[in-house]
């Protein structure tokens, strides 16, 4: 059985904590299993404050003594922390505990990977360090002492004296715990310095382990362009003398901002041609930036409570995607997060993890870093960008930054901004923020004499987080193309704010093709009802990118559903306008490969399901795989010459007119490979000087079944490399049958390399199993049995990946009867695991109670 139900926090119960931090010293003796802490904190009581209750939090530490103004004090100590009486005037705590880093398998606090010492406390991770108000609000200067037999010894900020073995350190700006971080270990710098705007050098270390200096230069680069990017477009220079960056094997996200001592998984910052996808360069870039950009968005500036995160991740992470666009191709980075939305946030707005971007409540603060509060809360604020303008946002950011410099901030004081600086009231905008769910805008049309009318209807479906949901502000991006082909209206942005509008557009010349929701310009399902016809005149003359990708791709979800419905043939003129497009050398490689991808199999059975159709996975799969060959035929005049006019002959280079030509030439070669055999794929596999041509070279030959030897030989050439074997066990789940998915993913659970404690080992395998649809959710339901005895095991060591795996399970309600009565059962036997975590808990509650 379970322990009690985890306790609900809800933002409107938000009260200050009753006490100021002044000032905090901390000093580290490491030692694996006995590390000891000691505490020095200045308190003083918060005015503002209400309830002067003084707890602090604490999970899993030993209390060896605790003193106030240097005199012993009893406390009463619970799992969660403790509590003692204070005095009502200034006073100094100081505590001692010791703690146990090496056992700490759950990877949040201090723990270990690999014989270093590293720490994770977003968002409720320092708890388990010392003694401390854990909460965003309490923002403090710090002062930490570091002693341990390790070449390196790190902290925020600054460092102020250095001997060996101790190393002290001074952070000048206040910073809430979670920002806390600590490294120790054998480590080499990666070193290089940066000038700011104003003259300052600044000093840039990215450690690593000893064997990886060759995998740093990428992402020392991708620093310096993201600082230098950051002063040029939003005026924010750095504010220390040193920004170090650290590699950690053993981590369960991307990455963590740390005032001035970033720490990064390390597959988000190691990267070299050998051993790196394109795809992993181009990950490494955002992700490097988006941790740079927290220094204002998100340290500078925090979240007043947990309810907030929003306010720094959906900032931080519309800021990063500016930046990809401004240093990679702006059409292909917004086709790519819009993929990545639909993929990822639109089910879990449709389903039973649905929330708003700002949540009402939380259990588990661990389970809310989701794809709701970090993509769509940035599509948020991309549509007020749109709606203010370049102009407008960029003046109320100014403000923002200088009124809540050094503050905990909420949603409100970021609108307040905006309405103080451009006059708008944004009372219905911030709908966005409170409520869950994807709003649907239909859109009918009528042309008369030379008069186009547009009525729209926006609908937002109720769900159990927002059973009631009202008219938001929808900004629609619509252009018009002629019947010659040519945009006889420009982008124009209207904003819908009824359940019903209609927009009217005269002096026509013939009734155009509407181009609606141009550049994706509300995170919206849009229905509109255009004939084949129509959308292959935009396939062939939209000048807008995305709606120019947006028909291709929803005639090829129509002939998708059709294949499976009912066997249908695909329409030629589909084929033709695609070829049109992938033809012309006018267009960016890289866009016209993504003109080749198809709608996810999981779009397909979220498409089939809305429809009230029972989606079968089987037949998804089989209808995919007829529209490539159909692809392939259709297209086989042009597929050598285009795979040969994009091969790269200069040295390999992760920029973005090299990777647009080898994803190109790739795409050219699954479909060449899928029509003539691996006899080509092989050819690449053996001339590859990059994982980008190697790894696409092996995945073809394992689709057409002739991959086994590149396999082997892969493996044999890259069993030292963990984060390319991260590739090898990956690839062998994605690309398997369906019927074979769950035995290659048990199967590869034996392997000597497999470690589940590893998180990027356990998703390499079990995040693949999840994304193959047809796999997962193959009738037999091993799949669902596999990765539920998985999650048991995993969950008593490391409670947050096992938490996040389970969303594999959140789409259960779209398939038959039989297959939710096994997903059902899975989930029913994992809540039913002695002692499960409270972070799984609450996931497979919400997704049970759906």
């Amino acid at each position: 059985m379970r322990d009690a139900a985890p306790k609900t926090v809800y933002l409107a119960e938000y009260t200050p904590f009753g006490f100021i931090v002044e000032d905090v010293s901390l000093t580290f003796d490491l030692d694996p299993h006995k590390t000891r802490v000691k505490s020095r904190i200045a308190f003083r009581p918060n005015p503002e404050a209400t309830d002067k209750t003084f707890f602090l939090h604490g999970e899993n530490l030993d209390l060896i003594s605790a003193t106030i103004d240097g005199k012993p004090v009893n406390t009463e100590q619970t799992d969660e922390g403790l509590t003692c009486p204070v005095p009502d005037a200034p006073f100094v705590w100081e505590a001692e505990v010791e703690i146990d880093p090496a056992n700490n398998t759950a990877l949040e606090g201090l723990y270990m990977s690999n014989g270093m010492y590293c720490t994770q406390c977003e968002a409720e991770g320092f708890r388990k360090i010392t003694y401390y108000p854990d909460r965003p609000d309490v923002m403090a200067t710090f002062n930490v002492t570091v002693n341990g037999p390790h070449p390196v010894l790190l902290s925020n900020g600054n460092p102020v004296k250095t001997s060996q073995h101790h190393v002290e350190w001074h952070d000048p700006w206040p910073k809430p715990p979670y920002l806390f971080a600590l490294v120790a270990g054998d480590l080499v710098a990666h070193s290089d310095s940066f000038t700011t705007m104003s003259g300052r050098k600044v000093d840039l270390n990215l450690y690593v382990r000893p064997g990886d200096e060759g995998k740093c230069a990428f992402g020392m680069e991708a620093l310096k362009a993201s600082m230098k990017w950051d002063e040029d477009v939003y005026g924010r220079e750095y504010d220390l003398d040193l920004f170090n960056i650290v590699a950690v094997d053993d981590f369960n996200m991307g990455a963590m901002e740390n005032k001035g001592l970033n720490i990064f998984n390390s597959s988000a910052v190691l990267a070299s041609p050998e051993t790196s996808t394109d795809m992993n360069f181009e990950r490494i870039e955002a992700i490097i930036a988006h941790e740079y950009f927290h220094n204002w968005t998100g340290n500078r500036i925090t979240c007043r409570d947990w309810f907030q995160l929003c306010l720094k991740e959906g900032l931080t992470v519309f800021r990063d995607s500016q930046f990809t666009s401004d240093m990679r191709s702006a059409p292909v980075k917004r086709i790519s997060d819009v993929i990545d939305l639909r993929a990822r946030q639109f089910p879990e707005d449709q389903g039973p993890l649905a929330h708003p971007v700002r949540p009402e409540s939380f259990q588990e603060i661990n389970n809310f870093y989701t794809a709701t509060v970090y993509e769509k809360g940035a599509e948020v604020i991309g549509m007020l960008k749109t709606l203010v303008g370049d102009e407008g946002y960029y003046k109320a950011l100014d403000l923002y930054f200088t009124r809540h410099d050094g503050d905990a901030a909420t949603i409100e004081d970021w609108l307040k901004v905006f309405e103080d600086t451009t006059g708008r009231d944004l009372s219905q905008f911030k709908r966005w923020y409170s409520q869950a769910g994807t709003p649907r805008v239909k859109v009918e049309e009528s042309f008369e004499l030379d008069e186009l009318t547009l009525t729209f209807t926006q609908h937002t479906p109720p769900s159990t987080a927002t059973p009631d949901p009202q008219p938001q502000v929808i900004p629609i991006a619509l252009g018009l193309i002629g019947p010659d082909g040519k945009e006889v209206l420009e982008t124009q942005t209207v904003e819908l704010h009824e359940e019903t509008q209609i927009i009217r557009i005269t002096s026509l010349e013939g009734r155009p093709v509407p181009s609606i929701l141009r550049g994706f310009s509300a995170p919206i399902v849009l229905e509109q009802d255009l004939s084949d016809a129509d959308r292959a005149h935009l396939l062939a003359h939209d000048t807008d990118p995305f709606n120019r990708w947006e028909a291709g791709r929803t005639l090829a979800r129509k002939a998708l559903l059709g294949i499976i419905e009912n066997g249908a043939s695909v329409d030629e003129a589909y084929l033709d306008g695609l070829r049109a497009v992938i033809t012309d050398d006018s267009l960016d490689p890289a866009y016209r490969a993504l003109m080749l991808g198809l709608p996810s199999q999981s779009d397909l059975a979220n498409t089939l399901y809305e429809a009230g159709k029972a989606p079968d996975p089987a037949a998804i799969y089989d209808a995919t795989e007829t529209m490539r060959d159909v692809l392939a035929s259709h297209l086989k005049d042009d597929l050598h010459a285009l795979y040969k006019a994009n091969q790269v002959s200069e040295p390999y280079q992760p920029d973005a007119e090299q990777s647009g030509k080898r994803s190109l030439a790739n795409a050219m070669l699954s479909l060449i490979t899928r029509a003539e055999g691996a006899e080509l794929a092989a050819q690449q596999y053996a001339a590859a000087d990059n994982m980008t041509q190697q790894l696409a070279a092996l995945a073809n030959a394992i689709r057409v079944g002739q991959g086994a030897q590149m396999l082997a030989d892969f493996e044999a050439q890259w069993k030292d490399d963990r984060l390319v074997m991260d590739k090898w066990f990956g690839l062998q789940v994605m690309e398997a049958k369906p019927k074979d998915a769950a035995a290659t993913a048990e199967r590869l659970t034996e392997h000597p390399d497999f470690n589940h404690k590893n998180p990027n080992r356990f998703r390499a395998v079990f995040g693949a199993l999840a994304m193959h649809h047809a796999g997962f959710h193959h009738e037999s339901g091993d799949a669902y049995t596999l990765l539920a005895d998985w999650l048991i095991t995993l969950d008593p060591i490391n409670p947050q990946t096992t938490a996040r795996m389970c969303s594999a399970f959140q789409t259960w309600k779209r398939y038959d009867a039989d297959r939710q009565n096994k997903i059902k059962t899975e989930v029913a036997r994992i809540l039913a695991t002695r002692d499960l975590s409270r972070d799984t808990t609450e996931m497979l509650t919400r997704i049970q109670g759906a």
